[in-house]
């Protein structure tokens, strides 16, 4: 994007159209006392090299993950990124993110859009993808709001207390004022799963949706086909929520577990960390469902000549349709973002997909086993898992901070959200992190 500063010419000129003297003219109608007190002291402005140094210092207090022993997981996720998805994302006609209304002059951008919906069903075995949402947290409450359109006549959403804790906390926000909407969570059990004993005991004829992690937030793998039998005998969907995706390369995908809906965040797939965003949202549904899916949806035709072509097939947000009728008001697809996933996606391809998802798999269970028996910690849970795992370490708080000095980071903290696992902590494992960094940690837990 060029940059294009205003002259002194160009503001005079702005001026005299407006006839006004000077710029403070235009803000006379504040009154002066407002005015006086929004003055801000600035210092005198710095020389490009200077301001250069000054952010490269700041920028040094930070805890970069590259600089660091990084083991943070918990939604956002640290993997290797191709130098081609950067080649092609840094391209100039990719430089918005903006939705391509004009198909006529869009054809590269519907297309790379047409090809991330095309992946993202191949990822999660479900018929239909869209465009793509803001982050994997918004799509949660999507699907719980498209839900509530397919599934008119219930209004209790049971979510799992093991899902991401942000977001339920903003699906919950999405749901605040829907008079119609009870949300009503269900407790994990000892192996870190969803109970389904208690989910089975609280559907009923009245239930929209249940709502579970694949994986959940501490790692473990749910036992979708269970679930799937009881949301079947009560007539609920099932939605999925995935915020690892490239676990889905080794895992069974939703889809062909029977989930009605399955969301995600797609971050791990070729997007950086960048201090926790930006990141895009997934969603995939049933076929049946495609009229009250949100978002957009692009679709391939041909033109009058019999050229292969694309086009935005359902596009039924506020901006196109009446408001009362809008699926959504999500007014960007993150499409940079969905980008980068599509060439990350395309370049391992799905032999590419699922190695990379085996060696974060081992190198994981690797690591935790040898916390477990060499610095002596338990595991919290008994599930199975993927590249994430929860341990219980007394004196957490004592180790974090100890840690923090030798750059280590351990993993997340669970007591915010889980006071019953005030001393457990999530680890996670990637392949970014070879044999001689989890030695390091390893070491650093038994005190060595």
């Amino acid at each position: 994007m060029r940059y294009t500063p205003h002259t002194d010419a160009d503001k005079a000129e702005m001026l005299r159209v407006l006839g006004l003297s000077r710029i403070e003219d235009l803000f006379h109608h504040v009154p002066a006392s407002l005015r006086e007190r929004a003055k801000i002291s600035l210092p005198h402005g710095l020389t490009e090299v200077s301001v250069t140094r000054k952010l490269a210092a700041l920028a040094a207090h930070n805890a970069a993950a590259g600089d660091w022993h990084f083991f943070l997981g918990g939604g956002i996720y640290r993997h290797t990124i191709p130098s081609v998805v950067d080649a092609v994302i840094s391209r100039a006609e990719f430089a918005t993110c903006y939705t391509p209304y004009q198909p006529e002059v869009s054809q590269g951008t519907l297309e790379a859009i047409f090809e991330f919906q095309t992946l993202i069903c191949q990822l999660t075995a479900m018929e239909v993808a869209n465009a793509g949402l803001y982050d994997g947290a918004s799509a949660t409450a999507e699907a719980v709001l498209m839900a509530r359109r397919v599934q008119e006549g219930r209004h209790r959403v049971l979510i799992s207390r093991a899902l991401h804790p942000h977001y339920r906390s903003v699906t919950a926000t999405y749901l605040k004022n829907l008079q119609d909407v009870e949300i009503v969570e269900v407790p994990f059990d000892a192996s870190g799963a969803t109970d389904t004993g208690c989910l089975t005991g609280e559907l009923d004829d009245a239930a929209m949706c249940v709502v579970v992690g694949y994986p959940n937030f501490f790692g473990v793998v749910e036992d979708l086909d269970t679930i799937r039998r009881a949301c079947s005998r009560a007539g609920a969907l099932l939605v999925t929520v995935t915020t690892e995706p490239l676990s889905l390369a080794l895992l069974r995908p939703p889809g062909a577990w029977g989930a009605d809906i399955a969301v995600g965040e797609g971050q791990s797939l070729g997007v950086p960390m960048s201090l926790g965003g930006p990141g895009f949202g997934f969603f995939g549904c049933a076929k049946r469902f495609v009229r009250s899916m949100p978002g957009r949806l692009v679709g391939e035709t041909v033109d009058g000549d019999g050229r292969r072509g694309f086009v935005l097939t359902l596009s039924t947000r506020e901006q196109h349709i009446r408001r009362e009728k809008a699926t959504s008001n999500i007014c960007t697809n993150q499409n940079l973002c969905a980008l980068a996933a599509t060439v990350f996606m395309a370049t391992l391809g799905k032999s590419g997909m699922r190695r990379l998802a085996e060696v974060n798999a081992e190198r994981a269970h690797g690591a935790r086993e040898r916390l477990i028996r060499e610095a002596g910690f338990r595991a919290a849970f008994s599930g199975p898992f993927f590249n994430e795992f929860v341990l219980r370490m007394g004196e957490l708080p004592r180790w974090l901070s100890r840690f923090a000095k030798k750059k280590i980071v351990p993993g997340v903290s669970l007591g915010q959200w889980y006071p019953e696992l005030e001393d457990g902590l999530l680890v996670c494992v990637t392949e970014m992190n070879d044999e001689e960094e989890i030695d390091t940690l390893v070491r650093a837990f038994s005190g060595e």
